[in-house]
């Protein structure tokens, strides 16, 4: 195992004190902190010592691909890391999102072909299914809730203008893409008085709070009332939640643990300044009710458990070592970056004994022997989920 260095993502939403204290740094931090990259995805890799050099991960895998990711990963993959882990960091919500299937993905990157980059959807042809384990307090929207209650949420506004959706949502799972095809193509010039006349409505609870607290944060974004539609989550630490492909969602507060298939394709539809595309989004989204969008952790052995996913791009375990279970050896496939969350931990995959503290990362090769965690503290281990 050898150090793993991730580059942080400064995008506005991000926390200024989560990323900071996981890596024990001081706080707050000189300007927001929303992503610590653990991969070798081209957007920002992370890197490795070689000679007193940082070189590029990206690099090291495209080179080696035989030595890094092993024969099944690369047949299955090419030469290229099939994953990405995160640390994720919200103190403000993120955009209304979601992420093609694999053979969208390919044909959107093939069909934009030749354009500027600033009007592509797609930057690359993969897919980006998504799991986030909470590592606080998490708060998110995440699928399709009954579209009963969001008819109700809606008209307890009192707001005339909205009757076309509320009636489009009572006609159930049916009547999903006319309510999200009409409130994110509301017309420009009438958004903030649509907002308006909702922010100033008598209605109170839960619903009410969010679109007001949304619509505060992205004034004049009709993505506000779009949230109403979603499952409103508040995950506790360990809890998680899977997002495949089609699926609406956005983070709103929180820090988690994130791997995802190695893309940056995301098609937003609102509570951003950033490009969005309503037509396209439309044509990825699944108008499908999520019954229950949360996953438990679930053991596989003595301070070992995990969320198993439908893919095969990645797979995420939790570690816990103390003095109960002061060691754990994990024969994982192909190549293993490990993540410490706290404490310190003691991690060797024959090459070569690595001590982490919180925050700090590795990375194995393919080649290396079952992957053995030894102290206290928590580790989480990205792999492909190749079995």
């Amino acid at each position: 195992m050898e150090p793993l260095y991730g580059p942080i993502r400064d995008y506005a939403w991000g926390s200024r004190s989560a990323i900071a204290l996981l890596q024990g740094r001081s706080v707050p931090s000189a300007g927001p902190e929303a992503e610590l990259w653990l991969g070798a995805h081209p957007g920002a890799p992370a890197h490795v010592d070689r000679a007193g050099l940082r070189v590029s991960l990206c690099d090291l895998v495209r080179d080696e691909p035989g030595q890094w990711l092993g024969q099944r990963v690369s047949e299955r993959f090419g030469s290229r890391l099939p994953f990405l882990l995160k640390v994720l960091a919200a103190d403000a919500p993120l955009s209304l999102q979601a992420h093609p299937d694999a053979e969208q993905a390919q044909a959107g990157y093939a069909a934009e072909a030749g354009r500027p980059e600033g009007q592509r959807n797609y930057s690359d042809p993969h897919h980006k299914p998504e799991l986030l384990v909470a590592l606080t307090p998490f708060e998110a929207l995440c699928g399709f809730r009954d579209p009963a209650e969001s008819a109700e949420a809606l008209a307890a506004f009192g707001v005339p203008a909205l009757a076309p959706v509320v009636a489009a949502l009572r006609a159930g799972p049916a009547g999903l893409r006319t309510a999200v095809r009409t409130l994110l193509g509301w017309p420009v010039a009438r958004r903030h008085d649509l907002l308006a006349a909702v922010v100033a409505a008598p209605a109170d609870g839960p619903d009410a709070e969010l679109t007001r607290r949304l619509a505060k944060a992205y004034p004049g974004d009709p993505g506000a009332l779009v949230a109403l539609l979603l499952h409103h989550l508040r995950l506790e630490a360990g809890e998680a939640i899977w997002m495949p492909a089609g699926n609406l969602h956005a983070y709103l507060s929180g820090c988690g643990v994130e791997i995802m298939a190695a893309s940056d394709n995301v098609l937003r539809g609102g509570l951003t300044p950033k490009r969005v595309d309503v037509d396209e989004l439309l044509r990825v989204l699944r108008f499908e009710v999520l019954d229950d969008p949360v996953r438990a952790a679930q053991p596989v052995g003595p301070g070992v458990d995990w969320w198993p996913v439908p893919v095969d791009d990645f797979a995420l375990h939790r570690v816990r070592v103390d003095a109960a279970v002061p060691s754990v050896t994990l024969s994982l496939p192909g190549p293993r970056v490990v993540l410490c969350a706290g404490g310190s931990i003691t991690v060797d995959d024959g090459a070569g004994a690595l001590t982490l503290i919180s925050g700090e990362a590795a990375i194995g090769t393919a080649l290396g022997a079952p992957l053995r965690i030894d102290g206290a503290g928590v580790a989480y281990v990205a792999t492909s989920g190749l079995r």
